[in-house]
């Protein structure tokens, strides 16, 4: 097991790896890993700082390198030269890209080294350790990571990488749809606390019953739909043919601008 992880960046997903790891392991306390947080997000950094025993603020990222034997680069592509600028990072390092559009060969020239590197997909439900992450290419110490967060997912080739970023695309389009209908449930007279508690309520449990696997996402709506009934009327008059293929279109568009983005320009 790493015990010396590195975060560069404390957004969400950085403050997500840190929850996850040290909520896992007694509370940050003994047989949690050391953890050492760049001063990047100083308010985020310095909470985790205070919350887990295991978890040190460093003075500036290259620090954050130096102590560390797995390193989490989680900055906005818009600011990894500023952050990463001059990092000199040791060939047995194992660094864990999870900056969205920024390709590995772009990332190891900003970085200039031969360390191993590899692009994974983390979610906010990682914090939770409920989250499975899309890890390439792969290697054996990030992946135990992950397995520890909730899963990871090893894929063969970009193109497969490419197909997993595009689904993280959808996760707004689910909260804006529930959105809608406790706007709808509103505009019909509910009051809108209520709308929203009841359509919160409502999902959370579709939520869990993702968590049975013996069934297919086909078998669970089939369980959940009585013939003629109101879901099997929503699902056909508005999810139909035409709108599924709307959506199946959008997520084309989206992958084929992933691949047709040049690589070396972190695609």
């Amino acid at each position: 097991m790493v015990k010396r992880i590195g975060v560069i960046g404390v957004g969400e997903i950085g403050r997500a790896v840190v929850t996850g790891l040290c909520e896992g392991e007694a509370g940050g306390g003994e047989g949690a890993p050391e953890v050492f947080l760049s001063p990047r997000g100083a308010r985020a950094a310095a909470e985790l700082s205070a919350r887990y025993e295991s978890v040190r603020t460093c003075a500036d990222n290259q620090a954050v390198v130096d102590r560390s034997d797995v390193v989490f680069i989680a900055v906005r592509r818009q600011d990894q030269h500023a952050a990463l600028a001059g990092l000199r990072v040791d060939d047995g390092k194992v660094v864990v890209n999870v900056m969205a559009g920024i390709g590995n060969d772009e990332l190891r020239r900003t970085l200039a080294t031969d360390a191993p590197l590899t692009r994974a997909i983390p979610l906010p439900a990682i914090r939770e350790r409920r989250s499975v992450t899309v890890t390439y290419p792969s290697h054996p110490v990030v992946d135990a990571l992950f397995e520890r967060l909730g899963g990871a997912l090893p894929v063969a080739d970009e193109a497969a990488f490419d197909v997993f970023s595009a689904l993280t695309g959808t996760l707004t389009t689910h909260y804006a749809y529930l959105a809608t209908l406790a706007s709808w449930a509103a505009d019909q007279g509910i009051a809108p606390e209520d709308a929203e508690r009841y359509v919160r309520g409502l999902f959370e449990g579709v939520g869990r019953s993702l968590g049975d696997a013996s069934r297919s996402l086909d078998r669970l709506a089939a369980d959940h739909e009585t013939p003629r009934g109101n879901n099997e009327r929503i699902r056909t008059t508005w999810f139909d043919r035409a709108n599924s293929a709307a959506l199946c279109g959008a997520l084309d568009g989206l992958v084929a601008d992933l691949r047709r983005a040049p690589r070396d320009c972190g695609a």
